[in-house]
């Protein structure tokens, strides 16, 4: 019997998308995560049930929230955790993703935290090692910890997210946070709308399960929560918005534009943010209606959950951090 009270085990021994989870599955990583949560506002944070395993987190592209995150996840479940830079790589001087990966198995980690540029990237290393391994993010794919966290910190809230309104704004195109996001919402009957200019949408994103918008008034009308996303200057440099100040005037949260959503609607950010673009300084800190610092630390307790839930699954360990 798990600890909800009814007889399910954690079935899954990688965590690559969301869409491999079931209402039951996210049930029992919140659960945890909730556990861990309380554990990480104690003064001693640290627990046991991946002692003796060994973490590598393998990132290949830049990050600081993610990859911090994930490390403390690690080793406050008392894990050896290794970061593997891209910067720092054989892979720079011309060796094969499949030399790396069977490089790295070679060395007998227990799991594997992968982030790529490119999509299936984390189901590569996944099928070619056979370690337990966890998509940090795949290309334009797939975020799954990151649709975890944000999804956590609603239900945290509200209890459960099903039957509330949710908007995610801003470049939906190259976003693997909307597209991981928009498959969990869907999958406990959250309504899903999708804003941004034509050029930051994608062609099929009708076919989402979600409610496409152009106008972010009408995308706001009668929402319980918003999340925005980044803008990467580097869509400005390729002509997909016209500039950050036309951007924000469009696009840009601000709490007189919240005047349509729910009286209490939440504001959501993945970070890191550009303020003044996609949303106020004013509106990103006010404590009644940002929800960003609150996603920052559900981050480490879902990491801390998945990891453990896989290690799990894997057989290495059956122990559970008291």
């Amino acid at each position: 019997m798990s600890e909800a009270g009814f007889s399910y085990a954690f079935p899954h021994r990688d965590l690559l998308g969301v869409s491999g989870l079931n209402p039951l599955d996210v049930r029992i990583i919140f659960e945890r995560a909730e556990r861990h949560l309380a554990r990480n506002a104690e003064r001693d944070k640290k627990g046991s049930s991946l002692k003796g395993l060994t973490q590598i987190n393998l990132f290949f592209e830049a990050s600081t929230r993610t990859l911090a995150s994930f490390e403390l996840a690690g080793k406050r479940l008392g894990a050896d955790v290794v970061n593997f830079s891209a910067g720092n790589a054989s892979i720079k001087k011309g060796e094969s993703l499949a030399d790396t990966a069977e490089t790295l198995a070679a060395m007998r980690p227990d799991l594997l935290v992968v982030r790529h540029s490119s999509p299936g990237a984390a189901k590569f290393f996944s099928e070619l090692t056979g370690v337990s391994t966890v998509n940090a993010g795949d290309g334009a794919h797939e975020h799954p910890t990151q649709a975890l966290l944000d999804v956590f910190t609603l239900t945290r809230r509200w209890g459960e997210i099903g039957g509330r309104r949710i908007a995610i704004v801003g470049d939906i195109l190259h976003s693997r946070v909307a597209r991981s996001n928009v498959s969990l919402m869907n999958l406990l009957n959250a309504e899903v709308r999708l804003c941004g200019p034509a050029t930051l949408l994608p062609a099929d994103a009708d076919r989402w399960g979600a409610t496409v918008f152009h106008d972010l008034d009408a995308a706001l009308e009668g929402c319980d929560a918003v999340m925005t996303l980044r803008i990467q200057r580097e869509r400005m440099a390729g002509g997909l918005i016209p500039s950050e100040r036309e951007y924000a005037a469009l696009y840009g949260l601000t709490h007189d534009r919240l005047e349509t959503a729910q009286p209490d609607c939440l504001v959501m950010h993945p970070g890191p943010m550009n303020r003044g673009v996609e949303i106020t300084s004013a509106l990103a800190d006010d404590p009644e209606r940002s929800t960003i610092l609150d996603q920052v630390e559900a981050g480490v307790a879902i990491r801390m959950a998945v990891l453990e839930l896989i290690a799990e699954r894997s057989g290495e360990r059956t122990e559970i951090t008291p």
